[in-house]
């Protein structure tokens, strides 16, 4: 029987349809409604393709983040001074590297940089944040409180977003049906339960940079660089910097400003490659190997300076640097005399409720 709170999200449905924004209070609740699943799984499928065809507005995303954070996500408290950061990306992109984000976020934590990631299992990738984090040793599934502990004593933890652990409700059961991007993937993404304020983050479609910044900034980030990578001759990119072609990027700042401007590689003194040298293995094993062999400082080089690219922008972004290049060069330096490999195995000791066979699994890539 279609009761009235399924005829008022179905209002929604064709208002978006018609391409009229919602509030952010509307869209919290249309949020709220499809994580405590309180319409059809049919409905719900059709507001988010609406949602996602129509645009979203900061105010949609600020409304579906704070249903997450309201209703599915387990925070916890990153004790210290020093700024956490955070570098995720939305996922859905249209050409699927290797875990770029997870070697940057390693080389950033051999700069004292607190990383507070939040990712996911592959959805449309061969292998997500999560499967190469549990391929190299880490203990994916553990608690809150376990990742912050590693974000405090290994300057790194990973937040498993499809674990009940940290969102005990809803995430998992919508994002593993859903193959598009989305609103929810964007919102879903900044439900870190460390709640940063800096970030270096990945979106899949160009069009969704300046946008993502302001729901950034909405939702009290204080410094932030949002990018999408290009591949030049293509009309494909990923959610990472590229060594591949033009990253167009928002920034903001401190007093709220937001600037947008883009790089090449070759501007940091970096190569550039054909992107299937990015291309992550179709074996999850291998693919494991090739990570460590590259946090070893041992990686292709199209790896290395995609490695170093992402992770030179969270030098920045973490006040380590005082520009990109400065930070590419740190990153670069970081990688090359084997600290990025020390940090791995630091994690993998932390981030585990059996730090020893942690370990093993990792050496074992050797």
């Amino acid at each position: 029987m279609t009761t009235q709170r399924d005829r008022m999200f179905g209002g929604w449905i064709m208002q978006l349809i018609d391409k009229a924004d919602l509030s952010r209070e509307e869209s919290r609740q249309a949020f709220f409604q499809i994580l405590k699943n309180e319409t059809s799984e049919m409905q719900q499928g059709a507001f988010l393709a609406a949602l996602t065809a129509k645009g979203e507005t900061e105010g949609e995303v600020a409304g579906a983040w704070e249903a997450i954070c309201q209703l599915d996500t387990h925070t916890v408290s990153i004790e210290g001074d020093a700024p956490v950061v955070e570098n995720s990306g939305t996922g859905m992109d249209t050409f699927k590297t290797f875990n770029i984000s997870t070697a940057a976020s390693i080389i950033a934590a051999t700069g004292g940089i607190r990383m507070a990631r939040h990712g996911a299992r592959a959805i449309t990738s061969v292998c997500g944040t999560v499967d190469m984090a549990e391929s190299l040793g880490v203990d994916v599934e553990c608690s809150v409180q376990m990742v912050a502990d590693s974000i405090d004593r290994a300057n790194i933890g990973l937040f498993n977003g499809m674990s009940p652990q940290i969102h005990p409700n809803a995430l998992g059961r919508i994002l593993s049906k859903i193959c598009f991007g989305s609103t929810l993937n964007i919102a879903a993404s900044l439900a870190n339960p460390a709640l940063p304020k800096r970030a270096v983050r990945g979106v899949y479609a160009r069009e969704m940079v300046g946008p993502v910044a302001r729901v950034m900034r909405a939702i009290g980030y204080e410094r932030a660089v949002v990018l999408y990578g290009g591949i030049d001759q293509s009309n494909k990119g990923m959610d990472e910097a590229s060594v591949s072609g033009t990253t167009h990027c928002a920034e903001l700042s401190p007093d709220g400003s937001i600037r947008e401007f883009r790089f090449e590689p070759t501007d940091f003194g970096l190569g550039m490659y054909n992107p299937e040298e990015l291309s992550p293995s179709a074996d999850i094993g291998t693919e494991a190997r090739r990570f460590a062999t590259l946090m070893a400082g041992e990686g292709a080089n199209a790896r290395t300076d995609a490695a170093i690219l992402n992770a030179g922008l969270i030098y920045y972004v973490a006040d380590k640097s005082d520009n990109i290049t400065d930070g590419v060069t740190e990153a670069g330096n970081a990688l090359k005399n084997g600290k990025a490999y020390k940090a791995l195995e630091g994690w993998v000791s932390t981030q585990n409720s059996d730090p020893v066979q942690g370990l093993r699994t990792l050496h074992a890539l050797s």
